[in-house]
Protein backbone atom coordinates (compact mmCIF):
# COMPACT_ATOMS: atom_id res chain seq x y z
CA UNK A 1 0.00 0.00 0.00
CA UNK A 2 1.20 3.50 -0.80
CA UNK A 3 1.82 5.76 2.17
CA UNK A 4 -0.57 8.33 0.73
CA UNK A 5 -3.36 5.73 0.74
CA UNK A 6 -3.06 5.00 4.45
CA UNK A 7 -5.93 6.48 6.48
CA UNK A 8 -5.20 9.47 8.69
CA UNK A 9 -4.90 8.69 12.37
CA UNK A 10 -5.36 10.68 15.56
CA UNK A 11 -4.16 9.40 18.94
CA UNK A 12 -6.32 11.82 20.92
CA UNK A 13 -9.33 14.02 20.19
CA UNK A 14 -8.02 17.58 20.50
CA UNK A 15 -11.09 19.33 19.14
CA UNK A 16 -11.33 22.68 20.93
CA UNK A 17 -15.08 22.76 21.48
CA UNK A 18 -15.19 19.12 22.59
CA UNK A 19 -12.50 19.65 25.22
CA UNK A 20 -14.03 22.87 26.58
CA UNK A 21 -17.47 21.27 26.82
CA UNK A 22 -16.02 18.27 28.67
CA UNK A 23 -14.17 20.44 31.20
CA UNK A 24 -17.24 22.58 31.93
CA UNK A 25 -19.50 19.51 32.11
CA UNK A 26 -17.18 17.79 34.61
CA UNK A 27 -17.13 20.93 36.79
CA UNK A 28 -20.92 21.16 36.75
CA UNK A 29 -21.27 17.46 37.62
CA UNK A 30 -18.82 17.70 40.53
CA UNK A 31 -19.98 21.00 42.03
CA UNK A 32 -23.59 21.16 40.93
CA UNK A 33 -23.01 24.72 39.73
CA UNK A 34 -23.92 25.99 36.27
CA UNK A 35 -21.50 28.73 35.32
CA UNK A 36 -22.59 31.95 33.61
CA UNK A 37 -20.72 33.11 30.54
CA UNK A 38 -18.81 35.82 32.40
CA UNK A 39 -18.20 33.84 35.61
CA UNK A 40 -14.50 34.12 36.61
CA UNK A 41 -14.48 30.39 37.40
CA UNK A 42 -15.64 29.66 33.84
CA UNK A 43 -12.85 31.82 32.42
CA UNK A 44 -10.34 29.99 34.62
CA UNK A 45 -11.63 26.60 33.41
CA UNK A 46 -11.32 27.73 29.80
CA UNK A 47 -7.63 28.47 30.45
CA UNK A 48 -7.27 24.94 31.85
CA UNK A 49 -9.06 23.59 28.77
CA UNK A 50 -6.58 25.42 26.52
CA UNK A 51 -3.67 23.75 28.34
CA UNK A 52 -5.34 20.35 27.93
CA UNK A 53 -5.81 20.98 24.21
CA UNK A 54 -2.12 21.79 23.86
CA UNK A 55 -1.19 18.58 25.69
CA UNK A 56 -3.52 16.55 23.47
CA UNK A 57 -1.99 18.10 20.34
CA UNK A 58 1.45 17.28 21.72
CA UNK A 59 0.34 13.69 22.28
CA UNK A 60 -0.89 13.52 18.69
CA UNK A 61 2.36 14.97 17.38
CA UNK A 62 4.51 12.63 19.47
CA UNK A 63 2.50 9.59 18.44
CA UNK A 64 2.59 10.49 14.76
CA UNK A 65 6.35 11.01 14.85
CA UNK A 66 6.58 7.27 15.45
CA UNK A 67 4.77 6.57 12.17
CA UNK A 68 6.47 6.67 8.78
CA UNK A 69 3.64 8.62 7.14
CA UNK A 70 4.03 11.59 9.51
CA UNK A 71 7.60 11.55 10.89
CA UNK A 72 9.91 14.44 9.98
CA UNK A 73 13.51 15.50 10.49
CA UNK A 74 15.54 13.58 13.05
CA UNK A 75 12.51 11.48 13.96
CA UNK A 76 12.33 10.23 10.39
CA UNK A 77 16.05 9.43 10.48
CA UNK A 78 15.44 7.30 13.56
CA UNK A 79 12.73 5.34 11.71
CA UNK A 80 15.15 4.84 8.84
CA UNK A 81 17.52 2.93 11.10
CA UNK A 82 14.98 0.10 11.46
CA UNK A 83 15.49 -0.78 7.79
CA UNK A 84 19.15 0.33 7.62
CA UNK A 85 18.17 3.19 5.30
CA UNK A 86 20.19 6.36 5.77
CA UNK A 87 19.22 9.78 4.46
CA UNK A 88 21.23 10.66 1.34
CA UNK A 89 23.62 13.50 2.20
CA UNK A 90 24.19 16.54 0.02
CA UNK A 91 26.33 15.79 -3.02
CA UNK A 92 28.55 17.87 -5.28
CA UNK A 93 28.24 18.21 -9.05
CA UNK A 94 30.79 16.45 -11.22
CA UNK A 95 32.11 16.92 -14.73
CA UNK A 96 34.90 15.81 -17.05
CA UNK A 97 37.77 18.20 -17.70
CA UNK A 98 40.03 18.22 -20.75
CA UNK A 99 43.59 19.34 -20.04
CA UNK A 100 45.59 20.66 -22.98
CA UNK A 101 49.32 21.42 -23.04
CA UNK A 102 50.80 24.38 -24.87
CA UNK A 103 53.10 22.08 -26.91
CA UNK A 104 54.24 18.50 -27.25
CA UNK A 105 56.80 17.58 -24.59
CA UNK A 106 59.45 14.86 -24.45
CA UNK A 107 58.49 13.91 -20.89
CA UNK A 108 55.22 13.41 -19.08
CA UNK A 109 53.44 16.34 -17.44
CA UNK A 110 51.83 15.67 -14.05
CA UNK A 111 48.56 17.36 -13.14
CA UNK A 112 48.03 16.74 -9.42
CA UNK A 113 44.77 15.83 -7.75
CA UNK A 114 42.93 18.87 -6.44
CA UNK A 115 43.89 21.17 -9.31
CA UNK A 116 41.13 23.77 -9.38
CA UNK A 117 39.27 25.30 -12.30
CA UNK A 118 36.46 27.84 -11.92
CA UNK A 119 33.48 29.21 -13.80
CA UNK A 120 33.04 32.88 -14.63
CA UNK A 121 30.70 33.14 -11.62
CA UNK A 122 33.34 31.79 -9.24
CA UNK A 123 32.22 28.18 -8.75
CA UNK A 124 35.25 25.98 -8.17
CA UNK A 125 35.83 22.45 -9.46
CA UNK A 126 38.84 20.30 -8.49
CA UNK A 127 40.32 17.25 -10.20
CA UNK A 128 39.63 13.94 -8.46
CA UNK A 129 42.99 12.24 -9.07
CA UNK A 130 46.53 12.68 -10.31
CA UNK A 131 46.83 12.39 -14.09
CA UNK A 132 49.76 12.60 -16.48
CA UNK A 133 49.94 13.78 -20.07
CA UNK A 134 52.37 11.29 -21.55
CA UNK A 135 55.37 12.34 -23.61
CA UNK A 136 54.35 13.02 -27.20
CA UNK A 137 50.73 13.82 -26.26
CA UNK A 138 49.07 17.14 -25.56
CA UNK A 139 45.72 16.26 -23.95
CA UNK A 140 44.14 14.12 -21.28
CA UNK A 141 40.75 14.02 -19.52
CA UNK A 142 40.03 13.74 -15.81
CA UNK A 143 36.97 13.71 -13.57
CA UNK A 144 36.41 16.77 -11.39
CA UNK A 145 34.10 17.58 -8.48
CA UNK A 146 32.52 20.89 -7.48
CA UNK A 147 33.90 22.27 -4.24
CA UNK A 148 30.41 23.35 -3.14
CA UNK A 149 27.77 20.74 -2.43
CA UNK A 150 24.22 21.11 -3.69
CA UNK A 151 22.72 22.15 -7.01
CA UNK A 152 25.00 25.22 -7.30
CA UNK A 153 27.47 23.37 -9.50
CA UNK A 154 24.89 21.90 -11.90
CA UNK A 155 24.19 22.99 -15.43
CA UNK A 156 27.51 24.42 -16.60
CA UNK A 157 27.71 23.62 -20.30
CA UNK A 158 30.87 22.33 -22.00
CA UNK A 159 33.46 25.10 -22.08
CA UNK A 160 31.99 27.15 -19.21
CA UNK A 161 34.37 25.79 -16.56
CA UNK A 162 37.66 27.12 -17.91
CA UNK A 163 39.38 29.54 -15.51
CA UNK A 164 42.52 27.87 -14.17
CA UNK A 165 42.85 28.67 -10.46
CA UNK A 166 46.00 26.62 -9.84
CA UNK A 167 48.37 27.25 -12.78
CA UNK A 168 50.60 24.36 -13.87
CA UNK A 169 53.65 24.71 -16.07
CA UNK A 170 53.08 23.82 -19.72
CA UNK A 171 49.27 23.58 -19.26
CA UNK A 172 47.61 25.93 -21.72
CA UNK A 173 43.94 25.27 -20.94
CA UNK A 174 41.58 23.22 -18.80
CA UNK A 175 37.93 23.12 -19.75
CA UNK A 176 34.91 20.90 -19.13
CA UNK A 177 33.72 18.61 -21.90
CA UNK A 178 30.45 17.54 -20.26
CA UNK A 179 27.65 19.47 -18.61
CA UNK A 180 28.13 19.43 -14.86
CA UNK A 181 25.43 17.61 -12.92
CA UNK A 182 24.82 15.37 -9.93
CA UNK A 183 24.87 18.15 -7.33
CA UNK A 184 21.97 17.87 -4.91
CA UNK A 185 20.91 19.07 -1.49
CA UNK A 186 20.42 16.66 1.37
CA UNK A 187 17.50 14.32 0.68
CA UNK A 188 14.26 15.92 1.82
CA UNK A 189 11.75 14.25 4.11
CA UNK A 190 9.24 13.25 1.41
CA UNK A 191 11.82 11.50 -0.79
CA UNK A 192 13.50 9.88 2.21
CA UNK A 193 10.15 8.66 3.54
CA UNK A 194 9.36 6.97 0.21
CA UNK A 195 12.76 5.26 0.13
CA UNK A 196 12.26 3.91 3.64
CA UNK A 197 8.87 2.61 2.55
CA UNK A 198 10.45 0.96 -0.49
CA UNK A 199 13.48 -0.39 1.38
CA UNK A 200 12.13 -3.95 1.94
CA UNK A 201 12.33 -4.41 -1.83
CA UNK A 202 16.11 -4.46 -1.63
CA UNK A 203 16.21 -7.55 0.55
CA UNK A 204 15.20 -9.80 -2.37
CA UNK A 205 18.06 -11.44 -4.25
CA UNK A 206 16.00 -12.20 -7.36
CA UNK A 207 16.47 -8.78 -8.95
CA UNK A 208 12.91 -7.35 -8.77
CA UNK A 209 12.05 -4.01 -10.32
CA UNK A 210 11.51 -2.41 -6.90
CA UNK A 211 14.99 -3.39 -5.70
CA UNK A 212 16.70 -1.81 -8.70
CA UNK A 213 14.60 1.34 -8.29
CA UNK A 214 15.51 1.58 -4.62
CA UNK A 215 19.25 1.18 -5.17
CA UNK A 216 19.30 3.55 -8.15
CA UNK A 217 17.59 6.30 -6.12
CA UNK A 218 20.16 5.77 -3.38
CA UNK A 219 22.92 7.07 -5.65
CA UNK A 220 21.84 10.72 -5.51
CA UNK A 221 19.02 12.66 -3.87
CA UNK A 222 18.31 14.50 -7.14
CA UNK A 223 17.03 11.31 -8.80
CA UNK A 224 13.23 11.60 -8.88
CA UNK A 225 12.28 8.73 -11.18
CA UNK A 226 13.77 5.46 -12.36
CA UNK A 227 12.62 2.96 -14.96
CA UNK A 228 13.80 -0.63 -14.96
CA UNK A 229 13.51 -2.57 -18.19
CA UNK A 230 14.81 -5.90 -19.49
CA UNK A 231 15.22 -5.76 -23.29
CA UNK A 232 16.62 -9.29 -23.40
CA UNK A 233 17.35 -12.22 -21.10
CA UNK A 234 19.90 -11.35 -18.44
CA UNK A 235 20.10 -7.68 -19.44
CA UNK A 236 18.66 -4.98 -17.15
CA UNK A 237 18.44 -1.38 -18.32
CA UNK A 238 18.22 1.32 -15.67
CA UNK A 239 17.28 4.87 -16.67
CA UNK A 240 17.31 7.56 -13.96
CA UNK A 241 15.75 11.03 -14.25
CA UNK A 242 16.78 14.07 -12.21
CA UNK A 243 14.85 16.84 -10.47
CA UNK A 244 13.07 19.12 -12.91
CA UNK A 245 13.12 16.46 -15.63
CA UNK A 246 16.85 16.93 -16.22
CA UNK A 247 18.61 14.24 -18.25
CA UNK A 248 21.62 12.91 -16.27
CA UNK A 249 25.16 13.22 -17.59
CA UNK A 250 27.62 10.32 -17.74
CA UNK A 251 29.18 11.06 -14.35
CA UNK A 252 25.90 10.49 -12.54
CA UNK A 253 25.11 7.42 -14.66
CA UNK A 254 28.47 6.01 -13.59
CA UNK A 255 27.61 6.67 -9.94
CA UNK A 256 24.33 4.75 -10.30
CA UNK A 257 26.11 1.90 -12.10
CA UNK A 258 28.69 1.70 -9.33
CA UNK A 259 25.97 1.11 -6.72
CA UNK A 260 23.93 -1.31 -8.81
CA UNK A 261 26.95 -3.47 -9.63
CA UNK A 262 27.95 -4.03 -6.03
CA UNK A 263 28.26 -7.67 -5.10
CA UNK A 264 25.41 -7.55 -2.58
CA UNK A 265 23.06 -5.66 -4.90
CA UNK A 266 23.27 -7.15 -8.39
CA UNK A 267 22.14 -10.73 -8.99
CA UNK A 268 25.11 -12.68 -10.38
CA UNK A 269 23.60 -13.33 -13.81
CA UNK A 270 22.27 -9.82 -14.46
CA UNK A 271 24.08 -7.54 -16.88
CA UNK A 272 23.17 -4.07 -15.63
CA UNK A 273 23.26 -1.16 -18.08
CA UNK A 274 22.63 2.37 -16.80
CA UNK A 275 21.56 4.77 -19.53
CA UNK A 276 20.03 8.21 -19.78
CA UNK A 277 16.35 8.47 -20.73
CA UNK A 278 15.74 9.34 -24.37
CA UNK A 279 14.60 12.96 -24.66
CA UNK A 280 11.57 13.59 -26.87
CA UNK A 281 11.29 17.29 -27.68
CA UNK A 282 8.00 19.09 -28.14
CA UNK A 283 7.05 22.73 -28.72
CA UNK A 284 4.18 24.63 -27.16
CA UNK A 285 2.09 26.90 -29.38
CA UNK A 286 -1.23 28.15 -28.08
CA UNK A 287 -3.63 31.06 -28.23
CA UNK A 288 -5.78 31.98 -25.26
CA UNK A 289 -8.80 34.28 -25.01
CA UNK A 290 -9.85 36.14 -21.88
CA UNK A 291 -13.10 37.48 -20.48
CA UNK A 292 -13.86 41.11 -21.20
CA UNK A 293 -12.74 43.46 -18.44
CA UNK A 294 -9.94 41.15 -17.32
CA UNK A 295 -6.45 42.58 -16.77
CA UNK A 296 -4.29 41.36 -19.63
CA UNK A 297 -0.98 41.63 -17.75
CA UNK A 298 -2.27 39.71 -14.73
CA UNK A 299 -3.64 36.89 -16.88
CA UNK A 300 -0.48 36.80 -18.98
CA UNK A 301 1.69 36.19 -15.92
CA UNK A 302 -0.67 33.51 -14.62
CA UNK A 303 -0.79 31.76 -18.02
CA UNK A 304 3.01 31.77 -18.16
CA UNK A 305 3.11 30.18 -14.70
CA UNK A 306 0.55 27.56 -15.77
CA UNK A 307 2.65 26.65 -18.81
CA UNK A 308 5.75 26.30 -16.62
CA UNK A 309 3.79 24.02 -14.30
CA UNK A 310 2.72 21.90 -17.27
CA UNK A 311 6.29 21.64 -18.56
CA UNK A 312 7.47 20.43 -15.15
CA UNK A 313 4.62 17.91 -14.87
CA UNK A 314 5.32 16.62 -18.35
CA UNK A 315 9.04 16.11 -17.80
CA UNK A 316 9.17 14.76 -14.23
CA UNK A 317 8.27 11.15 -15.07
CA UNK A 318 9.79 8.79 -17.62
CA UNK A 319 7.28 7.36 -20.09
CA UNK A 320 4.64 10.04 -19.46
CA UNK A 321 2.80 10.66 -22.73
CA UNK A 322 2.89 14.19 -24.16
CA UNK A 323 -0.64 15.24 -23.32
CA UNK A 324 -2.05 18.58 -24.60
CA UNK A 325 -5.26 17.99 -22.62
CA UNK A 326 -3.31 18.59 -19.41
CA UNK A 327 -1.93 21.82 -20.89
CA UNK A 328 -5.43 23.02 -21.77
CA UNK A 329 -6.67 22.17 -18.27
CA UNK A 330 -3.81 24.06 -16.62
CA UNK A 331 -4.32 27.20 -18.72
CA UNK A 332 -8.11 27.07 -18.38
CA UNK A 333 -7.69 26.98 -14.60
CA UNK A 334 -6.30 30.53 -14.73
CA UNK A 335 -8.89 33.06 -13.59
CA UNK A 336 -10.04 35.18 -16.51
CA UNK A 337 -9.17 32.72 -19.29
CA UNK A 338 -12.27 31.93 -21.34
CA UNK A 339 -10.87 29.42 -23.81
CA UNK A 340 -7.58 28.18 -25.20
CA UNK A 341 -6.59 26.78 -28.59
CA UNK A 342 -3.51 24.53 -28.58
CA UNK A 343 -1.76 24.04 -31.92
CA UNK A 344 1.10 22.04 -30.44
CA UNK A 345 1.92 19.71 -28.89
CA UNK A 346 -0.27 16.93 -30.18
CA UNK A 347 -0.84 13.80 -28.14
CA UNK A 348 2.23 11.58 -28.40
CA UNK A 349 2.71 8.21 -26.73
CA UNK A 350 6.12 7.69 -25.16
CA UNK A 351 7.87 4.44 -24.40
CA UNK A 352 9.11 3.48 -20.95
CA UNK A 353 12.58 4.84 -21.75
CA UNK A 354 11.55 8.24 -23.10
CA UNK A 355 10.90 11.55 -21.34
CA UNK A 356 9.31 14.69 -22.73
CA UNK A 357 11.45 17.83 -22.91
CA UNK A 358 9.93 21.22 -23.75
CA UNK A 359 11.35 23.22 -26.65
CA UNK A 360 10.10 26.62 -27.74
CA UNK A 361 7.03 28.16 -26.11
CA UNK A 362 4.71 30.58 -27.91
CA UNK A 363 1.65 31.72 -25.97
CA UNK A 364 -0.40 34.43 -27.68
CA UNK A 365 -3.32 36.45 -26.35
CA UNK A 366 -6.09 36.19 -28.94
CA UNK A 367 -8.17 38.96 -27.40
CA UNK A 368 -11.17 39.26 -25.09
CA UNK A 369 -14.62 37.80 -25.61
CA UNK A 370 -18.07 38.02 -24.06
CA UNK A 371 -19.17 35.12 -21.89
Amino acid sequence: MKLADLPDIEFADADEETVKAAVLADYTEITGRTLATGDPTRLFLLVIAELIIRLLNKMNYTGKQNLLKYATGDNLDELGTFSDTDRIPASAATTTLKITLSAVREQETIIPSGTRVATASGIYFATDEDVAVLAGNTTITVKATCQTTGATGNGFLPGEINNIVDPIAYVESITNTTTSDGGADEEDDDAYRERIHESPERFSTAGPTGAYEYWAKSANSSIIDVTVYSPSAGVVEIRPLLTGGTIPEQELLDAVASILNQEKVRPLTDQVQVKAPEAVSYDITLTYYIDQGTSESTVQEAVSAAIDSYKLWQSKKIGRDINPSRLIADVMAVAGVKRVVVTSPTFTELTNVQVAQAGTVTASLGGSEDE
